[in-house]
């Protein structure tokens, strides 16, 4: 049976051990790394500076959030808008692997920039069991390349650090619940962010289509789940398409992305069943979707996929 309090106890213990110096966490405001951020604050204080960064590729008001919740926190933190730099590194690229080791690679030269003007030699991350498990290895095949391992870079000037390295999302859950963090029931959020929920190229006019869609699903579904119409699924978001298909606005044709819903139940990321949304939910979150991008979306389908055969994001 795990034990939080004992994790968090022997955690704070071999942090002091092993950061001898300052450390840098990278910061998403998710589950993982906020329950990291906690741990090393504990261990080292004000030698830990959390950077969060905003990539261009986050959902809505996600960055003014977790800025809030590193003041709330009373982290030191610095905050960096690198849209442009994520964008352009991502510019005709369109395999998935291929996306997540560039972005990968970009977040962590961003870092090795404010450690050098920091004089950081740790970099702390939020990474979990799944996370290297589905990265593969030379006895496991890879099934995607997680950002915080498949697609670090083979040559880095810091030293990793990763206290959840051997826990599971429902474990990390307990140590949230634990530590009394107000993330503790937030649903995951990929470190690539909608870069992934973009299916192939990344643009800035697809990226904002996914945004609001992704906003219309979580909202429409949790004002479902409050109601008492539906359990709360484990993840839930939209997921554009690159195929555009013939539709109808008014009397005049139109000719649109389609965008898949994805709503899943979980425990520890490994395996997941499709939630079984209430139709009239997914007909208000159709209706939405497309009333709100009607120039830009004309068609919306619910993705009905178990993992295995299929993973959780669609890329």
């Amino acid at each position: 049976m795990f034990n939080a309090e004992k994790f968090i106890e022997e955690s704070v213990a071999k942090i002091k051990q092993e950061v001898t110096g300052k450390a840098l966490i990278a910061f998403s405001g998710g589950v993982d790394s906020t329950v990291c951020a906690a741990l090393v604050d504990r261990a080292i204080g004000e030698q830990l500076v959390a950077v969060h960064v905003d990539t261009g590729f986050m959902r809505k008001n996600e960055s003014v959030n977790v800025e809030k919740l590193m003041k709330k926190m009373n982290l030191n933190y610095r905050f960096v808008d690198a849209s442009e730099k994520f964008y352009n590194a991502l510019k005709g690229v369109e395999d998935p692997e291929e996306k997540r080791k560039i972005i990968g690679e970009k977040f962590i030269r961003i870092f090795e920039e404010i450690a050098e003007e920091e004089k950081i030699e740790f970099l702390v991350q939020g990474t979990i069991a799944p996370d290297w498990i589905e990265s593969g290895d030379k006895l496991r095949d890879n099934i995607k390349s997680h950002h915080n391992v498949g697609g670090l870079p083979e040559r880095m000037k810091l030293k990793i650090v990763e206290p959840l390295r051997d826990l599971y999302k429902d474990e990390v859950r307990k140590i949230a619940r634990a530590l009394k963090l107000p993330v503790s029931e937030r649903q995951p959020f990929p470190g690539p962010g909608l870069a992934i929920r973009v299916i192939g190229e990344v643009t800035p006019e697809r990226v904002e289509i996914v945004r609001e869609a992704c906003d219309i699903v979580e909202k429409e579904i949790e004002a479902a789940a409050e109601k008492g119409l539906m359990e709360l699924p484990w993840q839930y978001f939209a997921v554009l398409l690159p195929v555009k298909t013939v539709g109808v606005h008014g009397d005049r044709r139109a000719y649109g992305y389609v965008i898949a819903i994805r709503a899943v139940q979980s425990i520890d990321a490994m395996t997941c069943a499709f939630s079984k949304i209430p139709f009239d939910v997914i007909d208000r979150i159709s209706t939405r979707i497309t009333n709100t991008l009607k120039d830009k979306v004309n068609r919306v389908v619910y993705d009905v996929t178990n993992k295995p055969p299929g993973t959780v994001e669609w890329e």
